[in-house]
């Protein structure tokens, strides 16, 4: 066998002279008729590589019978190209073949094994296994790997203890739903898989463990975005008699490292601080990107005494009226505002109102709007030439649309550099919100969170007003991570457990073992949890989670190579005491 003893993206003119073998497949091939070259490509690179039908009659015959996708090792001299090819690395050298053992043959691939193919995404996950032989994709798996050695090796010289928990365990409370894994031995009753290790690395604190890491798989059965998968992997932490500047530091540091290991680049720390209510009220969203401006402009005093009735009737109903300036001229036609007006009613706005500075005013409201208000958005929008872009309504309906709006502006005006990174922490979300369809207070995080203690006073008179000790850490736009410091105290536990609207038979079904443990010395402690997709996706430069997951499923869950999920044998129902009920059509 011929053995691989250089990557074809590694040659170089530093190896001309030299004799290598090279392994891989066949990318292209032309036949000149008296010369061929063929490109070879593995997983650095590609590399040239020729065959002179006067030099060896026989190595050119079996060459002349290669195909695209062919699987061979090839043994050669390096020499300099007489026509160099700029365009690839390799460009400047090429392969003398000597000698080539060829390993298998292929069948015409259905997808191009090239980075600018246009194949359908649909074709490339069903063909899945060929599209990971295109370097960029192969590039992000092992710049994956690289991450988890980065954090590894970070956490081990901060003397975390790395510890798998189970993967069948007890259905959670988490916000999305389980999904659950039926039991053959104990009939009629489910595992479910975990949305996190949440219970279970608060027992390892409560066992001794001080500070413990895993990165873990977890499962959530909830509608795909681009950015969430149905199983991802997190990367989590928890450490015992820490508080909330602690757990800061700390990942602070990780990801200055991280980001070093990974890119090269040095990252500011500490990060940026906002709370719930200042990233909602300046940028729309609880995970803004501030790598642009475009902050949430409070429009109410410039409308309160306007004529335009419908954003004066908007100020006189405790309603909101705010807007965002984009500064620079020619910059949306009125078929592309109209667009972003369609936009913003998808998220509930009942319209978008312009208003263009330019030597010309123009815009929705140029024609009604009075002098005074002209006056004072131009003074807020700093005396420059723009589009404020400006929405009444709801309070919560009106920040959505604008959050959402600003991020479009953004991307479509490329308002920011991609190579560079934000990173803020977003703190004191509220403990509870109310859920009008469910009829009951739900966790903004999860119930294992402690509230502050200055608010737990407020906890049987005002739910809606404690605020809660967690935290995200958002990169770009991403939530990232998230934690919070935990309850340590099997009392408070159950209290919080009893206002989220569990009786105390349903709390002792689901949580009766971790009150339990609460009650055995529980020292005080917090954690955090990373999303190795996104954050794989954010150091990869994509923004597309599928991108740097080996193996992912579709929007709607499906692994379109295996044909995942499939129904179940009769034979394997019968044996976990299941049966499929049809749903009956309306």
């Amino acid at each position: 066998m011929l053995k691989r003893t250089h990557y074809a993206g590694e040659l170089s003119e530093a190896h001309v002279g030299s004799e290598v073998i090279l392994s891989g497949w066949v990318q292209t091939i032309r036949n000149l008729g008296s010369v061929l070259f063929f490109d070879l490509r593995d997983r650095e690179g590609i590399a040239q590589v020729i065959l002179h039908e006067s030099d060896d009659s026989s190595l050119f015959s079996q060459a002349a019978d290669l195909g695209r996708e062919y699987v061979l090792s090839v043994r050669g001299n390096v020499r300099l190209r007489e026509n160099p090819n700029p365009s690839i690395p390799t460009g400047r050298v090429e392969l003398v073949a000597q000698e080539m053992e060829i390993f298998s043959s292929s069948a015409v691939p259905p997808i191009h094994i090239q980075e600018d193919d246009k194949a359908r995404e649909e074709l490339r996950l069903k063909y899945r296994y060929l599209d990971l032989r295109k370097k960029t994709v192969m590039d992000r798996l092992r710049m994956r790997s690289r991450i988890y050695q980065s954090l590894r090796s970070s956490l081990h010289e901060l003397d975390f203890t790395e510890v798998e928990t189970p993967i069948l365990y007890k259905p959670t409370p988490e916000r999305a739903r389980d999904y659950l894994v039926p039991s053959r031995v104990n009939p009629g009753k489910f595992y479910a898989l975990p949305q996190s290790p949440q219970t279970l690395k608060q027992l390892l604190m409560i066992g001794g463990c001080d500070k413990y890491f895993q990165i873990a798989k977890c499962f959530r059965d909830e509608d795909l975005r681009a950015d969430r998968q149905p199983e991802f992997t997190q990367l989590d932490l928890e450490m015992s008699f820490v508080e909330q500047e602690d757990i800061f530091a700390l990942n602070e540091k990780l990801m200055a490292t991280l980001f070093k290991d990974i890119k090269g680049i040095d990252i500011k720390i500490p990060f940026d601080r906002l709370s719930y209510a200042q990233a909602l009220e300046r940028y729309g969203s609880d995970k803004p990107d501030r790598r642009y401006g475009l902050e949430i402009l409070a429009l109410e005093n410039v409308f309160k005494e306007s004529n335009i009735g419908f954003l004066r009737s908007a100020v006189e109903a405790g309603d909101s009226v705010k807007g965002i300036f984009l500064p620079g001229t020619d910059l949306y036609s009125r078929n592309q505002l109209k667009s972003l007006e369609n936009k913003v009613r998808t998220f509930g706005a009942a319209g978008l109102a312009t208003l263009i500075f330019a030597p010309e005013i123009s815009g929705s409201l140029a024609k009604i709007i009075g002098e005074k208000e002209k006056e004072a958005l131009y003074s807020l929008c700093d005396e420059k030439e723009g589009i404020v872009f400006i929405i009444s309504g709801k309070k919560k309906t009106v920040l959505t649309a604008l959050g959402n709006l600003r991020t479009t502006i953004a991307r479509e005006k490329e308002l920011f550099d991609p190579s560079e990174h934000d990173f803020v922490w977003i703190v004191d979300f509220p403990a509870f919100t109310y859920s009008e369809e469910e009829g009951r207070y739900v966790s903004e995080h999860h119930p294992f969170t402690m509230p502050k203690r200055e608010h737990l006073p407020l906890l049987d008179s005002d739910p809606s007003s404690v605020l809660a000790e967690c935290y995200d850490l958002v990169i770009d736009g991403y939530e990232t991570a998230s934690g919070s410091i935990r309850i340590h105290d099997s009392a408070l536990q159950a209290k919080v457990f009893s206002l989220l609207g569990l009786s105390q038979e349903q709390i002792e079904e689901r949580f009766g073992f971790f009150i339990e443990a609460l009650k055995y010395g529980t020292p005080p402690h917090g954690g955090i949890a990373f999303g190795i997709d996104r954050l794989s996706m954010i150091l990869s430069g994509t923004e597309n989670i599928r991108d740097v997951v080996a193996f992912p499923k579709t929007q709607d869950a499906t692994d379109l190579m295996s044909d995942a999920p499939t129904a179940a044998g009769e034979g394997q129902l019968k044996e976990l005491h299941l049966s499929i009920v049809q749903k009956e059509e309306e």
